[in-house]
């Protein structure tokens, strides 16, 4: 039975939401410390030792890249935005073709534990791996932040907190517990948790897929009609207005709008083929054919997720409303977990919940070992002792990396709470579109391609995006704004991919042909092309 929920109204159990959370807590740290004692060597910590099947690391994928921006935020903007909030899906998915036509196999065929192992390849190893470093830990922080953001939202409307200080002590907590499993569990614990996280969140996420079409007796149009309906009678002025199946409710009002709509497309399309930690994925398989398998595996679990994204942002726009999903603690965030407790009551609102909150571990744990790998691995290891750090001394390292982007993402995520969490994950994907792909792409398919162009495209791209989001209306100048009362929102776009992506595209080729006098190493470069494309001496380990 649907019931309706009032403005402000308390849902859930707060003693029983905790209860559901702390199981799930202490069931993934017993299989995370459980993995913890095969961990041995930097390839364990890094990469797992390469043991994932393709079918598994296909779950683990799905795991790590289906984030709380995913179940919480894009549910969140359909049903207060419908058929604009929808295009976030459509992005995330398609950018799969990219990763996985372009990057996955040839990403395994040359690497080794990260990102750099590729870029620094056949061009000059201390300049390379510093630029491909700090590009991984700016993106790496930017996603942080969202989920955090995401949690802080989540837990307040779980236990009635109202208040940043209280949602600012959950996203510590989170932040504490992402600390935990990496250090305890490393990669293998990390992967394990992602694969258990993935089977939760697309069967939570399928349950109420039918619940919602069984609740309007399969008939998809009615959904339609009664959201908008509900939309329509909405208390609110602008919400009122609004027709969310059609293009406009928030891209295409206005010409600049229609602009940051396509920028905010091109950043989620090409965003996912540039993710430190999507790609280093790629390493915990054995093959280049796994690679490729765990892609396919992933692209299949991630686009029926979406596709249930749909009609659970639609039914929460029917059954839950815009005002009341607004009025809540994280606001469009609330929508799923709103809906959860229209479908299901007070224990199935802690169950969804509890998968929302596992999404949110999941993939903070991810993050989080991706960057201390890739500071340990390529600043630490590589520029800094160039090449003469021990093993365990880079995971402890890498160890005491963890500790600080924690206490960093935490600073970061109580700063971004109230955001809409997609939002900021779509900025994520386009400093990473921007710093990482054309860099990535032009390593391992054009041979002209030298150190210059690597430097100029990546610090090019990360400084161009990160200056043009810092003067975007996302910073500063609008209610919704991080920055709400201060105004310094001088670039008109929100996302920034449709300036800066192009840009560091456009640098990489004048840093190649500015520094064409420097000659890179063309037996490296043969190498890296027969090595790419056949997986001949994949076996073999990179010398750095």
């Amino acid at each position: 039975m649907i019931t309706t929920l009032a403005v402000g109204t308390d849902v859930g159990n707060p003693l029983l939401n905790i209860a559901i959370f702390v199981a799930f807590v202490v069931i993934t740290m017993t299989i995370v410390i459980r993995a913890s004692r095969t961990t041995k060597k930097a390839s364990d910590f890094y990469t797992g030792g390469g043991q994932f099947s393709g079918p598994q690391n296909g779950f683990a994928i799905a795991g790590d890249y289906l984030s709380a921006a995913s179940f919480l935020g894009i549910a969140g903007a359909i049903a207060v935005y419908g058929y604009d909030g929808f295009l976030y899906s459509v992005g995330f998915l398609v950018a799969w073709l990219v990763a996985l036509l372009l990057v996955a196999e040839l990403l395994r065929n040359t690497g080794r534990f990260t990102m750099a192992d590729v870029l620094s390849f056949r061009l000059k190893q201390r300049p390379v791996r510093m630029a491909a470093a700090l590009s991984t830990l700016v993106v790496s922080l930017f996603y942080l932040l969202a989920q955090m953001a995401g949690a802080g939202g989540l837990v307040a409307l779980l236990l009635n907190i109202d208040g940043k200080v209280g949602q600012g002590v959950v996203v510590a907590v989170v932040g504490v517990l992402m600390i935990v499993y990496v250090l305890v569990g490393g990669m293998k614990g990390t992967t394990y948790v992602q694969m258990v996280k993935a089977v939760l969140l697309v069967a939570g996420a399928g349950i109420m897929f039918f619940l919602v079409l069984f609740a309007v007796r399969g008939n998809f149009s009615q959904l339609l009609a009664d959201a908008q309906a509900t939309v329509a009678g909405s208390t609110n002025e602008a919400i009122a207005g609004r027709d969310i199946l059609a293009p406009g409710a928030k891209y295409g009002i206005s010409s600049m709008s229609k602009l940051d709509f396509i920028s905010l497309g091109i950043a989620l399309v090409l965003g996912t083929a540039g993710l430190p930690h999507v790609l280093m994925r790629f390493y915990t398989v054995p093959t280049a054919k796994e690679a490729r398998r765990s892609v396919t595996w992933a692209i299949g679990l991630i686009g029926a997720f979406y596709l249930f994204t749909l009609v659970l942002g639609y039914g929460a726009a029917k059954m839950v409303g815009p005002d009341v999903i607004l009025a809540a603690p994280g606001k469009e965030n609330a929508a799923a977990p709103l809906l959860a407790f229209e479908l299901g009551g007070t224990i199935f609102l802690a169950i969804i919940s509890a998968v929302a909150f596992a999404t949110i571990l999941a993939v903070v744990a991810g993050l989080a070992i991706t960057a201390s790998a890739s500071f340990a691995h390529d600043i630490y290891a590589s520029v800094i002792k160039r090449g003469h750090a021990s093993e365990e001394s880079q995971v402890r390292v890498s160890r005491i990396t963890v500790v600080v982007i924690g206490l960093v993402s935490i600073v970061l995520g109580i700063m971004a709470m109230g955001q809409n969490i997609a939002f900021l994950v779509a900025l994520a994907f386009a400093v990473a579109a921007s710093a990482n792909l054309p860099t990535l792409l032009y390593s391992l398919f054009w041979k002209k391609f030298n150190t210059t162009g690597a430097l100029f495209s990546i610090y090019g791209g990360l400084v161009s995006c990160l200056l043009l989001i810092a003067f975007s209306p996302a910073v500063s100048g609008k209610p919704s704004s991080m920055f709400p009362d201060a105004d310094f929102d001088y670039f008109p776009l929100a996302n920034p991919g449709i300036v800066s992506i192009p840009l560091a595209f456009v640098l990489g080729v004048v840093g190649t042909y500015v520094g064409r006098g420097k000659a890179e190493d063309p037996a490296k470069q043969a190498e890296m092309e027969v090595r790419s494309l056949t997986g001949v001496g994949v076996e073999k380990a990179v010398s750095h």
